[in-house]
């Protein structure tokens, strides 16, 4: 693939979202063991993610932009993590963004923003910190100034931020209420660090982000503490992200160990014994996984769907659904990835050959990435739903 020039297509339909992956992930696979080997940041692989309109398909069609289902969002994504696990993630946040921005941006937010998207503009993430006394809790201060406000703090595990042209960023007022400040990559006194150093994901730029009095325009800042204090799809959104990528990368492992039993030799097996593909062994690996693996992918389908439900017709029934349907897939999906990741070794042992053609990566890919959010709590707040009939906590990591 090749940029003719830098016009930005926008995507029209599901199915055009869903053949621009396709054709994407085919360029992006070619050279994904190069990068994560290399440490090989992905600059002109993004240029061109983000010029295929890829980054747009969220964007509702009032807006302009495709609209595009949830099962499509979580396809597009799990495509392009199968390919490349870490240019599966970057984009996260950014749609991440764009459904906070749906659900409590103004009229005139939603309509210059996402118009940014549709031209081709990457949203980051500023929202995680180091030190605080839980995940949830934040620092970062915002502060009123002249015709805008002042951001000072520290973030980490930013993901997409060192690409990105803005870095929507989680703050606390004096009132200690959050907001979410959409901020221009170029903002003086904002500094982003390339200091992620993860075995895993190694190109996703998860590093730290520093805002030294940093001034961002009032039109730049949305209500985000709100997303949570009443049931918006807001928090499944951005889990059912994390399970596309997870899902991606057992996909991955899954062909790949297919096609290393097929064209490898494995020293265990006697040369006057049966050919690979007939050890009975191996046909029970393949098959386990292969039931697992659909299992992830049809349960990863129908989260999709009950999202979709939840944001056209959002109460507190929908969004619980839609949560328990995403846990579900995010649960499974992590299993599935380190178990897909962990096969790869078992039937290739030790041999040099696995880490010579890189992969070793989607375990370690996998390994990095579900401890995003422990997947037990997955398994509690299902556990709770369907036994006591409890909704999940409304948050971002269920």
């Amino acid at each position: 693939m090749s940029l003719i020039s830098k016009q930005v297509p926008v995507i029209r339909s599901d199915a055009e979202a869903l053949s621009v992956a396709r054709e994407l992930a085919a360029h992006f696979k070619r050279e994904s063991a190069v990068r994560d080997r290399d440490r090989r940041l992905p600059l002109d692989e993004l240029e061109l993610f983000s010029h295929t309109g890829l980054w747009g398909i969220t964007v509702p069609q009032a807006w302009g932009g495709a609209g595009v289902s949830n099962v499509t969002l979580a396809q597009v994504v799990a495509l392009i993590a199968a390919a490349d696990a870490s240019l599966g993630q970057i984009p996260q946040n950014h749609f991440y963004a764009l459904e906070v921005l749906r659900v409590n941006g103004t009229p005139a937010q939603q309509a210059r923003l996402y118009a940014e998207v549709l031209a081709g503009q990457r949203f980051g993430n500023a929202l995680a910190e180091i030190g605080t006394k839980t995940a949830h809790d934040r620092t970062t201060h915002l502060a009123r100034a002249e015709d805008g406000y002042r951001i000072t703090g520290r973030k980490f595990y930013a993901t997409g931020a060192l690409y990105a042209q803005r870095i929507p960023t989680s703050v606390v007022d004096d009132n200690g209420v959050q907001h979410l400040a959409f901020v221009p990559r170029d903002s003086d006194g904002l500094t982003v660090i390339d200091d992620w150093s993860g075995f895993g994901q190694r190109t996703t730029g998860s590093g730290s982000v520093l805002f030294d009095n940093v001034f961002v325009a009032a039109d730049d800042v949305i209500p985000f503490q709100s997303a949570f204090e009443r049931p918006t799809p807001v928090g499944p959104l951005a889990q059912i992200l994390h399970a596309a990528i997870d899902t991606g990368i057992a996909r991955a492992a899954f062909e790949d160990a297919l096609h290393f039993v097929r064209t490898k030799t494995r020293p265990w097996i006697d040369a006057t014994s049966d050919i690979a593909s007939e050890d009975p062994l191996t046909l029970k690996s393949f098959g386990r996984l292969s039931v697992r693996l659909h299992a992830a992918e049809a349960l990863l389908e129908r989260a999709g769907e009950l999202l979709d439900i939840a944001q056209a017709n959002t109460h507190a029934g929908t969004v619980a659904a839609a949560s328990i349907a995403v846990a579900e897939a995010r649960a499974i999906s992590t299993e599935i990835s380190l178990a897909a990741g962990s096969t790869l070794f078992e039937l290739a042992g030790s041999q040099a050959t696995l880490a010579e053609h890189g992969l070793d990566r989607h375990w370690r890919n996998a390994r990095v990435h579900t401890l995003h959010d422990p997947v037990r709590w997955k398994y509690h707040a299902v556990g709770n739903y369907y036994l006591n009939d409890t909704n999940p906590p409304l948050r971002g990591t269920i």
